[in-house]
C-alpha cells in the first residue's frame, strides 16, 4: 500500500499513525508455519518441508517474501525435531525461539502504545496552551511537565516560526521556579530540552530579578529581545551579572 507523501515535518497525529502494525510478510508466514506444524513429529514437519522446497522452486523467490520466510521456518523447526528426542511433537509454546518473538512483540507494543499516549497528551495540551494564548491568560498559568514537547508542537504548528510569547512564558516560569519548574530536576533538565535562547532568556531574567528585587516580567521584556538577537552576548551578560552578584571576577 502506497502511503501518501508527507511534509519534511509530519504532525503528531502524522507520527501517531506511523506506529500502526504494518504488514509484514514474512511474520504472517512463520506464523502460518507454527500454526500447521503444532502437533506434528519429525516425518510430519521434513513432509511439510519438502513440499515448501517444492513449491519454493516453483516461485520467484525474491518476489516471495512470505514464501521464503516459510521455508526457512519449516527448516529450523525440522532441525528442532531433529536433535529432540524420538517421538517429540512439535509446540510452539515451548519452543524458545517463537516465545522470545512473542516476549519482545509485547514489549514493542507496550512502547508503542506508551508513545501514542504521550502523542495524544501532547496534542491536547497545545491545544489548552493554544486556548489560553487567545484568551491572554497564558502568562497566568503554571507549565506543566512535558511542556517542552508541547512549545515544540506549536512551533511546527506554526511553521517552524518561533512563538515569541511561548517562550517567553517558559522561560520566565523556569527563572521564577514556578509550577512544574519547582523541581530543581525539572529545572536541570529543561537544559537540554528547551533552545538556547530560552535558557539565556531564562538565565538573564533570573539575575535581572536578583539584581532588583520585585521587578515584574513586564518590565524586562527587553531581556526575551537580547536572548532571541544573541543568546550568546544575553548568556555572558547573565554570567557577568552572576560574577558580580557573588563579588568574583
Amino acid at each position: 500500500m502506497t502511503m501518501p507523501r508527507r511534509a519534511a515535518r509530519p504532525s503528531l497525529a502524522a507520527r501517531a499513525s506511523a506506529f500502526r502494525e504494518r504488514v509484514d510478510p514474512a511474520r504472517i508466514g512463520r506464523r502460518s508455519v507454527r500454526r500447521r506444524a503444532r502437533g506434528m513429529a519429525a516425518a510430519a514437519v521434513a513432509a511439510a518441508l519438502e513440499d515448501a522446497r517444492y513449491f519454493a522452486r516453483q516461485e520467484d523467490s525474491a518476489e516471495d517474501e512470505r514464501g521464503r520466510a516459510e521455508l526457512v521456518e519449516w527448516e529450523r523447526i525440522d532441525r528442532l525435531l531433529a536433535a529432540a528426542a524420538s517421538g517429540t511433537v512439535y509446540d510452539p509454546d515451548s519452543d524458545v525461539v517463537v516465545q522470545a518473538e512473542l516476549a519482545a512483540e509485547a514489549e514493542a507494543a507496550a512502547a508503542q502504545e506508551a508513545e501514542l499516549r504521550e502523542t495524544a497528551r501532547i496534542t491536547a495540551r497545545a491545544d489548552e496552551l493554544q486556548v489560553l494564548r487567545d484568551l491572554g491568560t497564558l502568562e497566568q498559568t503554571d507549565p506543566a511537565e512535558g511542556d517542552e514537547a508541547v512549545r515544540d508542537e506549536l512551533t511546527r504548528r506554526a511553521d517552524s516560526y518561533v512563538q515569541a510569547d511561548v517562550d517567553a512564558w517558559l522561560a520566565y516560569a523556569l527563572a521564577a521556579h514556578l509550577g512544574h519548574y519547582a523541581d530543581p530536576a525539572a529545572r536541570a533538565a529543561a537544559a537540554g530540552l528547551l533552545p538556547p535562547p530560552v535558557l539565556t532568556h531564562a538565565a538573564l531574567l533570573a539575575e535581572l530579578a536578583r539584581l532588583v528585587p520585585g521587578t515584574g516580567i513586564d518590565q524586562l521584556t527587553f531581556a526575551a529581545r537580547i536572548a532571541a538577537s544573541d543568546p550568546e552576548a544575553a548568556g555572558a551578560l547573565a554570567a557577568f551579572l552572576s560574577r558580580a552578584r557573588s563579588g568574583t571576577s
